[in-house]
């Protein structure tokens, strides 16, 4: 685990606009969900690609690392295609017991969740009560949320008091070699890769507009900030070191 040892102000965007793909926030809206609606069919099996054939195990381990235990209610914020729902229900027991919530209506159709609830919403506007759940999860949509500081009020809102959150997310490694590997490898090889199995060119182009907004997000610390600034307490970073540590994930929990 690590903090930044120097404070950080909290953020609102997580990274600049990216003009090459849009004019404004408006803009980057209609361009994300569109672009989500329609790579959805391709994109459990890209990313399988991309993950090396490491993505249940370590999704599986990052929940249990942020305290996801047997019987917890849980919502996973940016569900897509439930690749970390699905192991927060082999974790919790009870697919009665994970919401799925996610603004991209052609990602949840190609979902595969028996018992798992599916609802349209947005991270910074979650369509639950106070208080309903006992876990947050959301993986690797953190870049994709166009206020974090509005998203991160929801997330506390919607937990009860003493539930935990885990926010899995890709950051861009900090050696000029890794991050130029890297960089090569989602920019470059994924996208042809996702053509050469049977991938639109959209998928290609989700590619590569997933390294740019990794490349542009905002410093782990402007997000332990902004986590610290909705009221979370014990506000921790884990870094996947066997994974050229780029693979973390945030852990928070709601005073109780």
């Amino acid at each position: 685990m690590n903090a930044p040892s120097d404070p950080a102000p909290p953020v609102r965007a997580p990274h600049p606009p990216l003009t090459d793909y849009y004019a404004d926030e408006d803009a980057r809206r209609r361009f994300v969900g569109a672009l989500f609606d329609r790579t959805a069919s391709d994109y459990d099996r890209i990313d399988r690609l991309l993950a090396l054939g490491s993505g249940p195990w370590y999704r599986g381990q990052a929940l249990q690392r942020a305290g996801l235990a047997p019987g917890m209610r849980v919502v996973d914020v940016g569900v897509g295609t439930g690749l970390v729902a699905r192991e927060a229900v082999k974790r919790v027991g009870d697919a009665a017991l994970v919401v799925g919530v996610d603004p991209s209506l052609g990602m949840m159709a190609a979902a595969d969740l028996p018992g798992v609830r599916l609802v349209e919403g947005r991270a910074e506007s979650i369509p639950f009560p106070d208080a309903s759940f006992d876990f947050l999860s959301m993986g690797y949509a953190l870049r994709h949320i166009g206020d974090l500081s509005a998203a991160f009020a929801e997330f506390h809102r919607v937990l009860r008091p003493g539930g935990r959150l885990c926010l899995l997310e890709i950051t861009k490694p900090e050696r000029a070699w890794s991050r130029a590997l890297l960089k090569a490898y989602m920019r470059g090889a994924v996208p042809v890769l996702a053509r050469l199995v049977g991938g639109s060119a959209e998928s290609a182009r989700l590619w590569r507009y997933y390294w740019d907004t990794i490349e542009a997000c905002v410093p782990p610390a402007g997000v332990i900030a902004t986590l610290e600034d909705a009221g979370f307490l014990a506000v921790r970073r884990h870094v996947e070191t066997r994974a050229l540590s780029i693979l973390a994930e945030y852990q928070a929990v709601k005073p109780g």
